[in-house]
């Protein structure tokens, strides 16, 4: 069973007939804020997936192949704090609600966790503090920045991904430096080694974005006036990763742990 945590009233509703299709995996939505779901509330869940959205992060990680029965955490935080539409107020924004994310991952120790930022986070220091955060507690991160113009969508929409893993047989052979310090870890899970995997085919298929129709893509997206519920739908769409993209980085990350 899985656990969907989605605050927005309208998209949860979308996010449980979504479930009722069948597009993503049968589970529980709970429409409280994060902060108001404790650890225990978590407990007996495989997958946890934090601003779910309408569940792109629970549909990459079906188009990857990563198995239902896996347990995994995602959550992509707010963009706001960041965007350049917001109010630039970064890290004092009371949505930057990482900090309360991560709480819940320093209590539950899922194994891994997948997630998502507007690119521009990078140059607010957001990458650097939550990678910080989580080596303290032992575990491993990578990131890498992706376009939707490399899955061929007629726009770039550049997004932050990252991945953080906590395999126990990793952290127990962390070496210990002349100094006593833990040694950092291994260096297959720096960033541009992970995921060179996960930006193939990336100059074919912008090229291929050239030459697309973008009326065609608003139209198979209900972005052209006379749409039912078009608000509603355009801040679901414009809330949600693009799954593909994050299909790709979830598969590189699977391909260099199986070597």
């Amino acid at each position: 069973m899985n656990y969907y945590n989605e605050y927005d009233r309208k998209t949860a509703a979308w996010l449980r007939e979504l479930i009722k299709a069948g597009a993503i995996p049968d589970g529980h939505v709970d429409e409280r804020s994060i902060a108001d779901v404790q650890p225990s509330d978590l407990a007996g869940y495989t997958q946890c997936h934090f601003f779910a959205g309408i569940g792109g992060w629970s549909y990459a990680l079906q188009l990857a192949g990563w198995p239902a029965d896996r347990p995994v955490w995602t959550g992509s935080c707010p963009c706001q704090p960041f965007s350049a539409a917001g109010k630039g107020l970064a890290q004092a924004d009371e949505r930057h609600l990482w900090p309360v994310f991560f709480e819940l991952i320093r209590q539950c120790r899922p194994e891994h966790v997948f997630g998502e930022q507007v690119a521009s986070a990078i140059g607010h220091g957001w990458l650097d503090g939550i990678s910080a955060d989580l080596e303290a507690e032992g575990y491993a991160c990578g990131a890498s920045v992706l376009g939707a113009h490399s899955k061929a969508a007629p726009h770039v929409r550049e997004r932050l991904f990252w991945v953080a893993n906590a395999n126990s047989e990793r952290d127990s052979r962390k070496a210990r430096s002349e100094t006593g310090r833990a040694s950092s870890i291994p260096t297959i899970w720096e960033s541009a080694q992970i995921f060179e995997t996960g930006q193939r085919g990336v100059d074919e298929l912008v090229a291929r974005r050239v030459t697309q129709r973008v009326s065609s893509y608003a139209d198979a997206h209900g972005l052209l006036h006379g749409i039912p519920a078009r608000v509603v739908r355009l801040r679901g769409y414009g809330n949600a990763i693009v799954p593909q993209v994050a299909a790709e980085f979830v598969t590189a990350f699977m391909d260099i742990e199986a070597e």
